[in-house]
């Protein structure tokens, strides 16, 4: 049996090696998408995030509600599904830069949503482009994070 000691000198001559670092990169570059599986807008968001680098495991739900729940998602800015990476929730059609962003910045919220369906935003490309705007929120509310 390995002993404790052994165990966090192990750990520790691993993160001077820079093992540990890579390790949480990639833990974050996956998106876990909740959606409804008859949802085309959806599927398109998740190329979009497979384009921009991202490891997506999507994951078809008939009802997404309990997950924006379980994620802190306020119901006000709900949309056709919800991701999680990195430890933020991602609510609807949040543009893969918007989430790079919050990884390199890691500021101290729940996460980040595009509320609605905004014709424009990734996944919903079809027609003229609406301005839209990316809310980061937490449980306090919610505040600009992004303008597109």
């Amino acid at each position: 049996m390995i002993e404790r000691r052994q165990l966090l000198r192990a750990a520790g001559a691993l993160a001077v090696l820079g093992f540990v670092p890579r390790v949480r990169a990639q833990r974050a570059n996956v998106v876990t998408v909740y959606k409804s599986p008859t949802c085309g807008c959806c599927s398109e968001w998740v190329k979009h995030m497979r384009a921009n680098g991202f490891t997506v495991d999507a994951r078809d739900l008939d009802d997404v509600s309990p997950v924006r729940r379980r994620y802190g998602v306020p119901g006000a800015l709900a949309s056709c599904h919800t991701a999680i990476v990195g430890g933020y929730a991602i609510e609807g059609h949040v543009p893969a830069a918007d989430i790079q962003r919050l990884l390199r910045e890691r500021p101290k919220i729940v996460g980040l949503a595009v509320p609605g369906m905004v014709i424009g935003s990734p996944g919903m490309e079809q027609g003229p482009a609406q301005r839209y705007e990316t809310l980061a929120f937490d449980e306090r509310g919610y505040r600009v994070f992004a303008r597109h």
